[in-house]
This record gives structure tokens, C-alpha cells and sequence, in this order.
């Protein structure tokens, strides 16, 4: 599916190498959301419904219905089509990992609907500050531009607005950065109220420093009698420019919208609280985007969550109940995924979201054992676990995919990490080795009680059952006797049923 052309100059080794990738492929073929992943979709029972996945797929166009003429004017064609895009990045000296980062961008604006037509890499100390590439190279890819027909051109990384507007100048077509295209991929897919305003406060953090002035023309003169009489002298001058009242209006929607967002603490910190108050475990799981974290969660609780092989397909937590081979009650929550630079405005917006990864009792680690870079993927996630504040919760890495490695392939992982756990999502390869290992992670209740419980308190027997350990069971003339093994923070709550108060 793709070709790698390499243009490397020769006559000097220290002068720059780029490379050129260029992606295959007829716009016939069924590519997908994301041709530029390697893995393959596969349907499967464990995934449930998917009423989310008909509903995202429900707007399809209908082949062989144009009436446009053949002959129309460039400006009168009105054929809709897919933005082509060309993409650019830079590296000081690790060109395949500048490689694989730039496959990694492929996905993404395929992800949120582009075509990608070719790829460029430059090699250089740091990005120019004037044209992130130089401007020599910045000729040579106003030539690739004109060749392909793209009409959009995507940074490897975060460009400066200086960057993006002197590189617009020269290639004479919109340019944009990794950013920009992750932040469409949650625009595209966010689901909920809170999701919504997440992603609109990122997108507006990111466009704050942005915004572009268009002359004086867009100035909003203040003189004359304006605002009533008495208003004439000092009140004459160039007044507010256009600028100046987007920037206005944009903080005073951040404002609101981090309101917003603040509310919803609430009703999350509720859930968390009944859960605690049942003493509950919670299991979240985390890891790079498309890793199978949503499959994962669909196998072992079928949850019917979205299963769709692109990048940030799924980005509302959702949380499911299951239990421990033994019959204890955990919580196992989805989050949404991470990608190497992930842009600092969806971790501020998306904090919320990741409590959940930073209150749970145990962190399930999921990593894509069929990705050609799955040390960046393990790195790239711990920090920003890290971020979160969760890196002492105890953490299990799982290699999902393992259907798709073979044995030498194994081998090489489990170098990476001794103990991870190998599963398959699709097949439920080691589903059950994966269980045994959060049952045995999860807080174990450690304190023994004896208690007579009155007939009359059948609530308390159900939670006795349902969240603790029951070692023996009798049914008594005056009540039940159970032998329990609870949490210390749990042990008030039962005092009162102790046998050995009542005798």
C-alpha cells in the first residue's frame, strides 16, 4: 500500500536527506477511514451491536448520480471530493522513527477525512523559525504541491502562526499542523455534552494565538457622536479592531465553557462516591490510540462499544461492571487514547475525563503488539499517565493484537516488558490470564469478621456478597451468620453485626 521513494544527496554526507513517501492507491479502492494502518479491521461477536459504528457510517454517497458536465470551468465544478492533503516533517537524525511518526500523521488525516497524495521529510538541526523546512525546501514542495493537485499541506508538528503563515505564502495553498488535525478528529467524533465542550475549548485554546487581522479595513471606528451625546471628543481614535473583538469573544467562550465543564465534576464524583461507598475497585484502561482498548473492554464485559480500526474512534469513558473469577465486583473504564505529541490543549480539556484513570485501583495498559514502534507507544503513554498523577497506580501491560505477532516477534516484546500479558481481543487469546492478573492486582479485602445479621437486613447480606468475600455462610434461628473478609475502611459499617457483641 506504500511506496517509499528516497532522495538522498550523495556528493555530500553531511547535506540534508529527504525522503519522499508516497501513498498507492486508486480512488476506486475501499480505503477505509485510515488506510495508512497496517492492521486490519476484523468483526467480531465479542464487540456487540455497534449502533455507534452504523450511525457514524449512516451518510453514504450513492456512485454513477453526478449530472455535472465534463466540460464545466474549473470554478463552476462542483464535484465533491476528498481534501488532498501533501505531508512534511522534520528530524534531526532518527530518520525511521521520523518515518513512522509520519505514517502515524497519514493515519490521522485519513482519520479525519483526507487523501494523502505524498509525504516529505527534512533533515535539519531544528525546524527554520521562518518556514519550519528552509525556504529552499519550501520551493520544492510548492513544486510537489502543483504536481499532486493537493490543496492542503500538514505538519509533522505544532508550526508557530508565523511558520504557517510564511509557508502559505510559498507553497499558495492552506497549510496546517498535527494539531489542527487531531483536534478535527475529536470534533468529528465527540458524542456527549461533555466531550462537545471539551474539544471546543481545546479548539479554541489552539486558535487563540492564531487569529489572524485582516488591515485596517477591519477596524471598528469609534468617532462622532457615538453612544449618545455627549459622547464626541474622546471618544474619536481607531476604537476596537476586529482582532481585538474575536480575541474578546473567544476568552469570554473559554470562560463559559470551563464553567461548563466544571459542572459535570459533580455528577462524576457522585458515581465515584457510590462506587467507593460500596468499595468497588475501579479498573481503567488505558493506552495509544487504536491499540484495541474498546475491543478489550467489549470481550471481557460486552459493552458494545465503538470498534472501528481509525484513530480516536471512541473518545466518552464508558464504564462497565464485571467481576473477578472468585466473584468480586470491579469497575472497567475505557478512556480515550493518547498519540506521541499530543497537542498540551486536550490534556487541560480532557483532564476531567482522565480522572478516571488517575482514581482507579489498577491501570490496564494496552499496546498494539502489531505496531512497528511499540517502545514509543509504551513511553508515550506512561507520560502522560504521568501527567494525570496516576504513576504509582499498579499498571499491567497487555499486548493486544497477539494474534498478529509470532513467536520471535514475542520474544522481542516481552524485552520490553518481562511481565506483560499477551492477549487477542478478537480471538480471546489470554482474556482469561489477563483476568486472573487484575484479580490478583485489584485490593484484596484483608479483614476478617464474624457477624449475625438480622433477617430483617437482607441489604446487607446482598452487599456482603456482592462486594466482599463470604468464607462461610449458616442461617440461624435468629439471623444470619457469615464469616466475611472486608476492607479496613468497610469494617465500621458491619461493627454492629459482630457475633460477638450479640453473645
Amino acid at each position: 500500500m506504500k511506496e517509499h521513494l528516497i532522495r538522498d544527496d550523495t556528493n555530500n554526507s553531511d547535506r540534508d536527506v529527504e525522503r519522499i513517501l508516497r501513498w498507492a492507491g486508486s480512488a476506486d479502492d475501499d480505503k477505509g477511514r485510515a488506510q495508512a494502518l497496517d492492521a486490519t479491521t476484523h468483526e467480531s461477536d465479542s464487540d456487540g451491536d455497534q449502533i455507534d459504528r452504523e450511525a457514524r457510517k449512516s451518510l453514504r454517497r450513492v456512485a454513477g448520480l453526478s449530472t455535472e458536465l465534463e466540460d464545466v470551468t474549473e470554478v463552476e465544478n462542483r464535484q465533491l471530493r476528498l481534501e488532498r492533503v501533501v505531508l512534511i516533517g522534520v528530524y534531526q537524525s532518527d530518520a525511521q522513527e521520523a518515518e513512522n511518526s509520519l505514517h502515524e500523521l497519514a493515519a490521522l488525516a485519513e482519520t479525519a477525512g483526507a487523501e494523502v497524495l505524498d509525504g516529505m521529510l527534512q533533515r535539519r538541526p531544528n525546524p527554520d523559525p521562518a518556514t519550519y523546512i528552509g525556504s529552499g525546501k519550501a520551493q520544492e514542495l510548492r513544486e510537489i504541491v502543483a504536481e499532486t493537485g493537493a490543496d492542503t499541506v500538514v505538519a509533522d508538528s505544532e508550526l508557530a502562526p508565523s511558520q504557517r503563515r510564511a509557508l502559505e505564502d510559498v507553497v499558495k495553498v492552506k497549510v496546517i499542523d498535527r494539531t489542527a488535525v487531531i483536534l478535527d478528529i475529536f470534533s468529528q467524533h465527540a458524542t456527549s455534552r461533555e466531550g462537545k465542550a471539551q474539544v471546543e475549548l481545546a479548539q479554541l485554546e489552539y486558535l487563540l494565538p492564531r487569529l489572524r487581522g485582516w488591515g485596517e479595513s477591519m477596524s471598528r471606528q469609534a468617532g462622532g457622536q457615538v453612544g449618545g451625546q455627549g459622547a464626541g471628543m474622546g471618544s474619536r481614535g481607531p476604537g476596537e479592531t476586529k482582532i481585538e473583538l474575536d480575541r474578546r469573544r473567544i476568552n469570554t467562550r473559554m470562560a463559559k465553557l470551563r464553567k461548563q465543564i466544571a459542572s459535570f465534576a459533580p455528577a462524576r464524583a457522585a458515581k465515584r462516591a457510590n462506587r467507593d461507598r460500596h468499595e468497588v475497585p475501579s479498573v481503567a484502561i488505558a493506552g495509544y490510540t487504536n491499540a484495541g482498548k474498546s475491543s478489550l473492554l467489549n470481550r471481557v464485559t460486552k459493552a458494545g462499544v465503538l470498534v472501528e480500526n481509525a484513530l480516536f474512534a471512541t473518545l466518552d469513558p464508558t464504564v462497565r461492571r464485571t467481576e473477578t473469577p472468585d466473584g468480586r465486583l470491579y469497575t472497567l473504564s475505557d478512556t480515550v487514547g493518547f498519540v506521541r505529541n499530543l497537542p498540551h490543549q486536550l490534556v487541560e480539556a480532557f483532564r476531567s475525563t482522565l480522572e478516571e484513570v488517575a482514581d482507579s485501583d489498577v491501570i490496564v495498559h494496552v499496546v498494539d503488539a502489531s505496531h512497528e514502534d511499540p517502545s514509543t507507544q509504551l513511553a508515550t503513554v506512561r507520560d502522560v499517565i504521568g501527567e494525570v498523577g496516576a504513576r504509582d497506580i499498579t499498571e499491567i501491560v497487555v499486548f493486544n493484537k497477539a494474534d498478529l505477532v509470532d513467536d520471535d516477534e514475542r520474544l522481542l516484546l516481552r524485552g520490553l516488558v518481562p511481565n506483560a500479558v499477551f492477549v487477542s481481543a478478537r480471538t480471546g487469546e489470554g482474556i482469561e490470564t489477563l483476568m486472573d492478573r487484575i484479580a490478583d492486582a485489584i485490593p484484596r479485602p484483608d479483614v476478617t469478621l464474624d457477624l449475625l445479621i438480622p433477617y430483617s437486613r437482607g441489604e446487607v447480606v446482598n452487599e456482603l456478597h456482592e462486594s466482599f468475600i463470604v468464607d462461610t455462610e449458616e442461617h440461624l434461628g435468629d439471623g444470619t451468620r457469615m464469616r466475611v473478609r472486608v476492607t479496613e475502611a468497610a469494617k465500621p459499617r458491619f461493627v454492629e453485626f459482630e457475633s460477638a457483641r450479640r453473645a
